[in-house]
């Protein structure tokens, strides 16, 4: 009797070994294979929309309270001004780990995160420039409205930013005049402050005014070219490459893109006459003047490239 009840339990086990622990091992795997995927479809789409609505949420804030038209001039310039102080203290604090940063004089240690917070600048209103003049929709030849008048709360916010530079730079300049730069700069600077204020307050040849400052693109190069030569590597070869690509710079951003500047107001001149008369005169003068002062600046620039290529030779 004992011996029929032990075949009979190892014929139950046998049975749940062999048969029910493959069938639920199977059961489990098609579950897996089931279940697996789409609790990681929703938990990914769960993610998703939790994304969404934040950055929903951000975008809501930003064009209700930073970008809203009333307070884009005031909360750009404010937002530029404190850009610009973070610029100056982080190329203070990246400079720092240099060994020769602290060898340098005072005033030495001043331009160079100054030049490093006109670099910042410089990389953020070109590539602006860049995107609102030839990549967006904004001035795009169509037939629905002036393009002498097109501005949004993008390129608003953008000029503000600029203008808050163009601020605390001048300033700089005329608390250590002339150590940061001459009267060139000074009257780079206001004319600069004078044209893009005027575009962001009333909206007029916004285009003019970025692609005018598209020639911030040579600003790092210029940049590069002073911290070589403080740091010792006059004579190196990063120095001569660096001077090369600087004429190049200067030639497509501040000569060559001005002609297409003085190309593009013939073509649009019809529309230019419909500017307020302050507009009118700024959308020529400013870019006029400038002109002529890259002119002068790339005669020096190509003067200097041939003596160091002598010198090297």
């Amino acid at each position: 009797m004992l011996c029929d009840e032990d075949d009979d339990a190892s014929l139950v086990f046998e049975i749940v070994d062999d048969g029910f622990i493959v069938r639920l091992f199977r059961k489990g795997c098609y579950f897996s294979l089931i279940v697996w995927p789409v609790w990681i479809c929703c938990n990914a789409v769960s993610k998703m929309i939790a994304e969404k609505a934040y950055i929903y949420r951000v975008d809501q804030l930003v064009r209700n309270y930073l970008l809203a038209d009333p307070v884009v001039p005031y909360t750009s310039i404010i937002a530029g001004i404190f850009m610009s102080k973070m610029a100056y203290n982080a190329t203070n604090s990246i400079s720092s780990y240099y060994k020769g940063f602290s060898s340098l004089k005072n005033i030495q240690q001043v331009e160079w995160n100054n030049r490093g917070m006109s670099s910042v600048h410089a990389v953020f209103i070109t590539a602006m420039s860049i995107y609102l003049v030839f990549f967006s929709d904004l001035f795009a030849n169509r037939p629905d409205g002036l393009i002498i008048f097109r501005n949004s709360s993008v390129s608003n916010f953008s000029l503000g930013i600029s203008i808050g530079y163009f601020i605390t730079d001048l300033t700089m300049i005329f608390w250590l005049y002339p150590s940061l730069g001459g009267i060139e700069y000074v009257l780079h600077h206001l004319l600069s402050i004078i044209a893009v204020s005027y575009a962001i307050s009333t909206g007029e040849g916004q285009l003019y005014t970025y692609i005018v400052l598209i020639s911030e693109a040579t600003t790092p190069g210029i940049n590069l070219r002073w911290f070589l030569d403080t740091a010792g590597m006059k004579n190196s070869r990063a120095y001569t490459i660096n001077g090369v690509m600087m004429v190049v710079a200067w030639l497509v951003a501040r000569i060559l893109l001005f002609i297409y500047l003085f190309c593009n107001l013939y073509l649009y001149y019809d529309q230019i006459e419909q500017m307020h008369k302050f507009g009118y005169f700024l959308t020529f003068m400013v870019p006029t003047t400038l002109f002529i002062m890259n002119v002068m600046w790339f005669r020096k620039i190509i003067r200097g490239l041939v003596k160091m290529l002598t010198k090297q030779q």
